[in-house]
C-alpha cells in the first residue's frame, strides 16, 4: 500500500524505529497487508425503535467485535489477507471464520449465511488504508490494513447466532462509543464509523 525504502538489504518501517529489529512476530518481511471489516446495525430497544443515547440524543450503533485469544483485547474481526487473495474475499472471509466459526458449520448453515454475507458486502465504505500502529510492528516488519464498513440496513444479521471461530475467543454485538478500548488502532476506526452514521460517541 505504502512505499518505504530498502537498508542494507531489509526493508525499513517507513514510520520510524520501534526498537525492535528483524521480522518478530510478522509473517513477512516489510508490509503485512490485512483487512479488516466492520459490520454495523442500529441498537434496538424493547419496542424494536432505534435507542438513542439520553445525553447525546444520537442512535446507538453496534458492532461485531471480537476477542482476541492472543491479547484478550477486543477486535475489529479481521486478519492477514492470503497470497493472491482478493481484499473482498479476505473481508468475507475473516469475518466467517471469527464471527460466525465457518469452520465448524454444517452446509447448510454455510450456504445460508454466505448468501446474507454475499448481500450485506456487496457495498461498504472504506474507512482507512494504509499503516496501523501494530504492537508486532518492528523496524523490518509492519502492518498495513484495508478496513471496510459493511453496515446491516436491512437486519440480515439480526437474528442470526454469533458464534467465535479460528482466532476469537468471544464475539458480540457491541456499543459504540467514545469509552471503547480495543485492540491497536480499531477505536480509530470504530470512531470514523460512528461519524459516517451520525451515531452515538
Amino acid at each position: 500500500m505504502g512505499t518505504y525504502e530498502i537498508v542494507n538489504g531489509l526493508p525499513r518501517n517507513p514510520v520510524g524505529r520501534t526498537g525492535i529489529q528483524g521480522r518478530g512476530l510478522l509473517g513477512k518481511w516489510g508490509p503485512n497487508h490485512a483487512a479488516d471489516p466492520i459490520v454495523t446495525r442500529w441498537k434496538l430497544n424493547s419496542k424494536g425503535q432505534v435507542e438513542l443515547n439520553l445525553k447525546s440524543q444520537k442512535p446507538i450503533l453496534q458492532f461485531v467485535a471480537v476477542e482476541r485469544k492472543d491479547t484478550k483485547e477486543w477486535a475489529i474481526p479481521g486478519g492477514m489477507c492470503d497470497p493472491g487473495e482478493k481484499i473482498t474475499q479476505t473481508l468475507k472471509r475473516e469475518f466467517m471464520e471469527e464471527a460466525l466459526d465457518s469452520h465448524n458449520m454444517n452446509e447448510k448453515d454455510l450456504k445460508e449465511y454466505l448468501s446474507k454475507l454475499n448481500e450485506l458486502f456487496k457495498s461498504g465504505d472504506e474507512i482507512y488504508r494504509g499503516y496501523v500502529d501494530d504492537p508486532r510492528n518492528t523496524d523490518n516488519a509492519w502492518m498495513e490494513t484495508i478496513a471496510v464498513n459493511f453496515h446491516d440496513q436491512n437486519d440480515l444479521f439480526r437474528n442470526v447466532e454469533l458464534s467465535a471461530g479460528d482466532d476469537a475467543g468471544k464475539v458480540c454485538w457491541m456499543d459504540i462509543n467514545s469509552g471503547l478500548k480495543l485492540y491497536a488502532s480499531h477505536s480509530e476506526f470504530i470512531h470514523q464509523v460512528a461519524l459516517i452514521h451520525n451515531a452515538d460517541w
